[in-house]
């Protein structure tokens, strides 16, 4: 696999430039070469991928690597069951974990959890409906023997899914994308965009232009700066579902995802029947208490976690919080508690360690474990929080992910797809213009943005 040099050799032209070597980049890459070799178009070499630090150095490389269908929106759903499909083409190579994904979640998500079941049956993606208290907690416990938390109404269990190692994944999935042919240049930042007659003609690097017929921007949480290089807008204009349109909203808003490992042995996290549970999401309006007694929040609350042999411990999160977006420092803690008495502000360890506790029993007195290292990170978010796959500039591809990204494998086959000339009916709702027409996805009532 390439790696970051002094001196990469920079093509002075390439048919087809992919700006980031992530979970997109790669994946778009590795697919239009497959494609164009079959179809005698081309092959590999006429594509090259771009990136300024290494393979996997962005939010690909720290992502918590779950891979779920859980969504609210019908169009997220579908897209998803295409990736889970690309995950379970290869495992081994992706580093992929097939062991489901469930949700756990209160009353007030009832008809929502419902919903969702419902639809993955119409597009046959195999899930369990629990409904009801009683039988909500029968199912916890027959499958994680130690389950504890108390108001958890419907259980929504998917039987595909589950996580991918992270690093592991984008080394396999780079080396997939090398051996079709595919150029993998590390170390190469670009600066800007050659444009003529509205089209971009060059890629502008640090390392000198490049020509090309076409260009992919899949930078993850850097995509406001290549956004910005193509002279396209910071602020838009949003039109609800009710028809209301709101003037100059920000196109791009950052968020810090919250995430961290509890210092356990991933192995001795088990299923009632010893093999591997699948990735645990709990949502909850009960109040939270630390190991002190004392209040977390009083407020809707949600986290996610799994044992994970690559992170070397139970890994998880919870919701994002946001941040400034000139010094970076959170502004918004969704966890602060509705009631005026208690005004502290909770930092993630204290909840997600309390969170985890309140719901199994083998995490009660284990906060001091929690370890600190690099997970998370900042996300990208759009104004409705879901992707943006559109061409721009005539000939400029904009995979903007919406933190979505890590799960879609699959999205690189359809953007491959769609650069040859073939529209996907599967992208075709994660189109700019719905922001100008209101064809917004609809929300659920979960805490998660991106629910």
């Amino acid at each position: 696999m390439s790696q970051p040099g002094p001196g990469p050799e920079v093509p002075t032209s390439s048919r087809y430039v992919v700006v980031g070597a992530g979970v997109h980049g790669l994946s778009t890459a590795w697919h239009l070469a497959r494609l164009l070799r079959a179809r005698g178009s081309g092959t590999g070499a006429d594509v090259v991928v771009l990136d300024k630090t290494a393979v996997g150095a962005g939010a690909s490389g720290i992502a918590c690597g779950v891979i779920r269908n859980n969504y609210f929106q019908p169009a997220m759903r579908r897209l998803m069951a295409h990736s889970v499909d690309v995950w379970e083409s290869d495992p081994e190579s992706f580093s992929y974990h097939p062991v489901g994904y469930l949700q756990a979640a209160p009353a007030a998500m009832d008809a929502d959890v419902a919903q969702i079941h419902a639809e993955q049956q119409d597009i046959g993606y195999p899930s369990t409906l629990v409904e009801g208290a009683a039988a909500c907690r029968g199912y916890l416990r027959d499958l994680l023997g130690d389950w504890q938390a108390p108001g958890i109404t419907n259980v929504l269990h998917e039987h595909r899914g589950g996580y991918a190692n992270n690093k592991a994944s984008l080394r396999g999935l780079a080396a997939k994308t090398e051996a079709a042919g595919v150029r993998v240049l590390t170390g190469v930042q670009v600066v800007g965009f050659g444009m003529d007659g509205g089209a971009v003609t060059s890629v502008e690097t640090d390392h000198g232009p490049i020509r090309c017929h076409h260009v992919v921007v899949a930078t993850g949480p850097w995509v406001r700066d290549l956004w910005a290089m193509l002279d396209l807008p910071a602020t838009i204009d949003v039109r609800d579902a009710a028809g209301t349109t709101h003037a100059d909203v920000a196109m791009w808003t950052y968020l810090l995802l919250r995430e961290g490992t509890l210092g356990v042995d991933p192995g001795a996290f088990t299923d009632a029947r010893g093999g591997l549970p699948p990735v645990i999401h709990v949502d909850s309006d009960a109040p939270l208490t630390d190991e002190s007694g004392e209040l977390v929040t009083d407020r809707m609350w949600g986290i996610y976690y799994k044992p994970d042999f690559s992170f070397g411990g139970v890994q998880g999160g919870t919701t994002p919080v946001a941040v400034d977006q000139k010094t970076g420092e959170v502004v918004v803690d969704p966890y602060g508690p509705a009631s005026t008495e208690y005004v502290a502000q909770p930092d993630f360890a204290r909840m997600w360690t309390a969170a985890l506790a309140h719901c199994q029993q083998r995490f009660e007195g284990t906060a001091h474990l929690y370890k600190d290292e690099n997970s998370g990170g900042l996300g990208c978010f759009t104004p409705d929080s879901f992707p943006v796959f559109d061409t721009f500039r005539q000939n400029a591809y904009v995979i903007a992910d919406s933190n979505h990204g890590y799960k879609m494998l699959g999205v690189g086959d359809l953007v491959a797809r769609e650069l040859l000339g073939e529209p996907q009916d599967l992208l075709q709702p994660f189109r700019f213009g719905r922001y100008a027409s209101g064809d917004l996805h609809p929300t659920s009532s979960s805490p998660f943005p991106w629910s």
